[in-house]
């Protein structure tokens, strides 16, 4: 569903103000899964409350990639994301969990958002010895 918007700036964060009839139209509950395009650029993401608003956020690498900016209008499109959100975990990662089945059930409770917050520290890391303790930092919290 494409509508006209404005981008909300509340201090540094930016969202995707969506109309409740808009939200209404997807069926897809009160805070929908989406794939949102915006500025030419796709993403996954959803819907969520924020105070009087319907918002999705829109992240400084979204807004770096797009050019938007806060208070702009923009033309939107919104549309039911119903694929299932996997993280893969990379393969020292995987390893750890194989080796770890308390560490492994709870991986698979996890939230998708959760997993990537893993994956995303252990790949960001420079240094083999890095990567290394935040793949075992990882076990370690799932752990306890």
């Amino acid at each position: 569903m494409k509508f006209t918007t404005t981008i909300l700036l509340s201090g540094n964060n930016t969202g995707i103000i969506v109309p409740p009839a808009v939200r209404d139209a997807l069926n897809g509950g009160k805070n929908p899964l989406v794939v949102v395009t915006l500025a030419g650029h796709t993403w996954r993401s959803k819907v969520a409350t924020m105070g009087e608003y319907l918002l999705v956020g829109v992240s400084a690498e979204i807004r770096g990639i797009t050019g938007v900016k806060g208070n702009e209008t923009h033309e939107v499109e919104l549309t039911l994301d119903d694929q299932p959100r996997v993280v893969e975990a990379p393969g020292d990662l995987q390893a750890a969990l194989d080796a770890d089945p308390v560490a492994l059930a709870a991986w698979n409770k996890l939230a998708p958002s959760h997993k990537k917050a893993h994956v995303t520290a252990i790949e960001g890391a420079k240094a083999p010895e890095t990567r290394l303790r935040r793949v075992q930092k990882a076990i370690e919290m799932l752990t306890t």
